[in-house]
């Protein structure tokens, strides 16, 4: 049995899932807690660092264009791995290019980067759901699906992680440099790896590829119900999350702790929470674990309210981390596993991209304004806001228990 574990992790189409996972995890924290940390070290004030969230406006949108994925086909590589491609090799370019830029004296030069930053890694995101989804066997989606969740870890611990720790030795810009040629061997990933079978049914005009998915999803009985669930479930969570960097600063930890407990240790805090919420999902059900796991995230949020009072004390951040990581991956793992269980074979990529856009509204849209609500209330107020702003999250499971129990 162990043997066959092993051999299945190691397979091509696992390596290439952890690959493309790493690629699309990169990208995400540079336009947010490595660009707040540059920033706060420019001078910008609060409430600018939490409007610069809009950046990120391309994942909550990204099914606007998600069909144009689904609908033409490249004249070169193929349908999943041409568009793959352009997406990376522009998403490198942009990445570079925020490098260049200087926060306090072009902050819209840095707006536009981060803007073209978020898109093209939007659009990645896109490619890369649709490549898994046809590129491996139903029996292989849970294991593909892990390979794809360590390596966007992964990406986002050297992006954050790595990122912070260099920036206290290395200039910022140098630091995005570096962060872009990371993805050079996505690419050489992507042009190895092979061109999924074509789905049966491939939409044939842009109506069918707008239209069939969000008409077959609308007919379902509780529809809107699921949309305002994947909507609020996480959004205290992000609300918090969006003002991390910035509160560690302020109370006295430097980048180098905040990178190596913060990203780090709270990296493997949330691997052991990603698999265990996958394992106690198998005894309890998806609906109730996202109850269980969306109190332990409402929990963990308020730790740092309690952080907030104590002030510097690394030990104290350790704790907080690792109940917070911990309870966050559980609530990501049936989070994602839900999404997942609501979409239509014929449709994931549309579909999915919708679904997965609305998981991201909390992270742009709701974030926004947590600057100013840090600056008017103090550190201690605000995390206890957004556990409080957690509740509805908790309280939708039941409502939608008796259908989509699983």
């Amino acid at each position: 049995m162990t043997s066959k574990i092993l051999s299945g992790v190691l397979s091509k189409k696992m390596v290439v899932a952890l690959i493309m996972g790493f690629s699309c995890g990169v990208p995400l924290l540079l336009t947010i807690s490595v660009l707040q940390a540059w920033m706060k070290q420019e001078g910008i004030d609060l409430g600018t660092i939490g409007i610069f969230s809009l950046v990120g406006l391309p994942y909550t949108l990204k099914f606007l264009w998600s069909p144009i994925f689904d609908r033409f086909t490249l004249p070169f590589f193929g349908r999943r791995k041409g568009w793959l491609l352009i997406s990376q090799i522009l998403l490198i370019i942009s990445i570079a290019l925020l490098g260049f830029t200087n926060p306090a004296k072009a902050p819209f030069m840095v707006a536009l980067a981060a803007f073209l930053v978020t898109f093209f890694s939007a659009s990645q995101d896109i490619v890369v759901d649709a490549y898994r989804r046809e590129d491996l066997r139903d029996e292989e989606l849970g294991l593909g699906s892990s390979m794809y969740i360590y390596g966007y870890r992964a990406g986002m611990l050297l992006a954050s992680g790595g990122g912070l720790i260099l920036s206290d030795y290395i200039p910022f810009s140098m630091v995005y440099l570096i962060m872009a040629a990371s993805l050079i061997p996505a690419v050489i990933a992507a042009s190895l790896a092979p061109e999924p079978f074509t789905v049966k049914g491939q939409p044939k005009t842009i109506k069918e590829a707008v239209v069939e998915p969000l008409k077959e999803y609308f007919s379902r009985d509780g529809a809107i119900l699921i949309l305002l669930f994947i909507l609020f479930y996480k959004i205290g969570d992000t609300m918090a999350s969006a003002m991390t960097t910035p509160f560690y600063l302020d109370i006295g930890f430097t980048k180098t702790e905040i990178g190596a407990v913060v990203k780090v240790f709270g990296f493997w805090a949330t691997l052991v929470g990603s698999f265990v919420g996958g394992v106690m999902m198998l005894k309890l059900g998806i609906n109730t674990s996202l109850w269980m796991f969306g109190i332990l995230q409402a929990l963990s949020t308020a730790c740092f309210a309690w952080l907030a009072v104590v002030g510097h004390n690394v030990s104290l951040l350790s704790g907080v981390i690792a109940f917070e990581n911990i309870s966050s991956g559980m609530g990501t793992a049936a989070y994602v596993a839900f999404m997942a269980s609501m979409t239509d074979r014929r449709f994931t990529a549309t579909q999915y991209a919708l679904l997965s856009s609305l998981m991201g509204i909390p992270r742009v849209i709701a974030s926004a304004p947590t600057g100013f609500i840090a600056e008017y209330t103090g550190w201690t107020i605000f995390f206890i806001f957004c556990t409080l702003i957690a509740i509805p999250g908790i309280i939708f499971p039941f409502y939608i228990k008796k259908r989509y129990e699983k």
